[in-house]
């Protein structure tokens, strides 16, 4: 394939030149060598591609149907090259992450706005799902990176971590108020906040999960739970008063800040949890990857409000 290959390369030289010693010269090969590879081809052929002219050679009819596709095929190969010269000097190539809807939307998000205005031509293919599907595409090989809250342990992983995360209750001051004016005057908080309405996300979530280890504790009842999909339902649920919402700190800054929420004082410590960058132990970085963590490391780690907006 290789020896028929350079003979088609010689020929749509050859054709394009209408001319052997300006093929030769543009080859690097002298011009006998051009004459016996057409030779050669047309034996392979058993047909005829080139007649001699006093200025060079022409195509003979059979020549120019062959010359066609050879020029087409050529051209491709060109492109081709051009397209791949192109991505690595515009640092054009694609980056494969795995993370949570919640964390693509208050972290990942603001980060690839910031990426790529540097980096403009890289693509990215985001695959919205749970953590425990995003560690099983990273084992397979199928992700770059996973974007997912840091587990005790995980042999096959190697994590960059990124950001802590605070779990909090919150709700509004009025229905807080409400809760107060419904309850008997001698229960304590403790009490009252047993009696509210809890919004959490449901039981498959690994933030549902975290808060279930201190909800059991408080005995927090089932049946006195709401459980949605998503965050955001949490948020905007919190937001108009229907109850106390399970949510992350840092992705209501804005809603604090302006007082529409309130963060309860609840009578047992939740441990902050990481944020981290996952990707397999045995894994070779594209130039890609590579830049995309260092460009992690240069970004802010503590979040305003407006990073979400």
């Amino acid at each position: 394939m290789e020896q028929t290959l350079s003979l088609y390369k010689i020929f749509n030289t050859v054709a394009k030149t209408e001319n052997i010693s300006h093929a030769a010269k543009e080859l690097y090969i002298s011009q006998p060598a051009i004459s016996k590879s057409i030779s050669h081809l047309e034996e392979a052929l058993n047909t005829t591609l080139f007649l001699r002219t006093s200025r060079g050679v022409k195509l003979t009819p059979e020549g120019k149907v062959l010359y066609e596709y050879t020029k087409s095929a050529f051209d491709m190969i060109r492109q081709g090259e051009e397209q791949l010269n192109k991505m690595n000097d515009l640092g054009i190539s694609e980056l494969h992450i795995g993370v949570t809807t919640t964390l693509c939307k208050f972290l990942l998000i603001p980060i690839l706005k910031e990426f790529l205005l540097q980096y403009p031509h890289i693509k990215f293919q985001i695959n919205c799902q749970s953590p425990s599907e995003t560690i099983a595409l990273l084992e397979s090989g199928q992700l770059d990176l996973g974007l997912i809250i840091m587990p005790s342990s995980h042999s096959s992983l190697q994590f960059y971590p990124y950001t802590t995360i605070t779990d909090i209750f919150v709700c509004t001051e009025q229905y807080l108020e409400n809760l107060k004016m419904c309850s008997l005057p001698s229960l304590s908080e403790t009490e009252l906040l047993k009696s509210a309405n809890f919004m959490l996300l449901d039981k498959s979530n690994v933030t549902r999960q975290h808060l279930d280890r201190y909800l059991t504790d408080f005995c927090i009842e089932e049946n006195a739970v709401l459980e949605v999909t998503d965050m955001d339902l949490l948020i905007e649920l919190a937001k108009i008063g229907v109850g106390i919402s399970g949510v992350i700190k840092e992705f209501v800054s804005k809603e604090l800040q302006a007082k529409e929420l309130i963060e309860l004082s609840i009578p047992f410590t939740i441990p902050t949890r990481t944020v981290a960058f996952a990707y397999h132990k045995s894994s070779s970085h594209s130039p890609t990857v590579q830049n995309f963590l260092k460009f992690i490391d240069s970004y802010p780690k503590n979040f305003s409000s407006s990073s979400f907006e």
